[in-house]
């Protein structure tokens, strides 16, 4: 495969695998078309175990990353450490300050309150793919197909279970199936404009590379821990909520793990 591969334009190949990655969020999304009605039961245990995946993908797929691109060490922590805090202060900022919510006309009040939280996710999901499709374009621009082929299935793979968790999110808000699938597509579309850039620009997209790692990481933890977790937790099911994170978590953990 590495050698097919190899005879090509890399630009063209790392475009084509950074987009594929991305799409991977649709088809996470697609099992939202056979389930009309989810029960809270169901729901709270599906996005438990989506909010594990996105912890583990926060440490493996960004964070460790981060800190190995930065150099390891001291160095490494520190860089992982400014990027995880402005990201969620970044974040924090989006919940208050964001255009979203007048863009979309969702109203300031405590029932629209929702609402507001589920699209500061799905901006959080958004955000934090960008750096991953740099991070693909990185691997195959610095010449190495394989390493760049084994970034892009790993990401895609994580992909598929955060599309669900952003389809499931939007469908609990009343949003219809073909809307949350399409949304949930769109967020895994900025992977290869990263891809691109990354590829392109590898030399000078490089060295910000574990910033914008470590910067999405910082953007996903805030929005596990301040929306997502305490979702799962307010319907009787959190025991079951629970079990759902760490069994996403494990999985997670282990693709990436396994994967490289």
């Amino acid at each position: 495969m590495v050698e097919f591969l190899s005879q090509y334009n890399i630009i063209y190949v790392g475009l084509i695998a950074s987009l594929a990655a991305g799409l991977c969020t649709g088809l996470g999304a697609i099992p939202i078309f056979f389930t009309k009605d989810v029960s809270h039961k169901t729901l709270d245990t599906l996005l438990g175990f989506a909010a594990g995946v996105m912890l583990a993908a926060t440490c493996f797929s960004l964070i460790v990353p981060a800190v190995e691109y930065a150099g390891g060490g001291v160095k490494g922590a520190y860089v992982a450490a400014i990027g995880v805090m402005l990201g969620g202060i970044f974040l924090d900022f989006m919940d208050h300050y964001s255009p979203h919510n007048r863009v979309l006309k969702i109203p300031n009040t405590k029932e629209a309150m929702p609402l507001r939280k589920v699209w500061l996710f799905v901006i959080a999901i958004t955000l934090h793919n960008f750096p991953e499709g740099l991070a693909v374009g990185v691997g195959f621009g610095n010449g190495d197909v394989a390493n760049g082929l084994i970034i892009a299935i790993a990401i895609g793979l994580q992909n598929i279970p955060e599309g669900l968790a952003v389809a499931l999110a939007l469908i609990r808000e009343k949003y219809t199936a073909a809307k949350a699938f399409l949304i949930a597509l769109l967020t895994g579309l900025v992977e290869p404009i990263g891809g691109l850039l990354g590829i392109g620009l590898v030399h000078w997209m490089e060295p910000i590379l574990p910033y914008a790692l470590a910067f999405a990481g910082g953007a996903m933890l805030y929005v596990i821990c301040d929306e997502i977790i305490p979702e799962t937790q307010k319907n009787g099911y959190e025991r079951l909520a629970t079990y759902g994170l760490m069994i996403g978590f494990v999985i997670m953990m282990f693709l990436d793990i396994s994967l490289g």
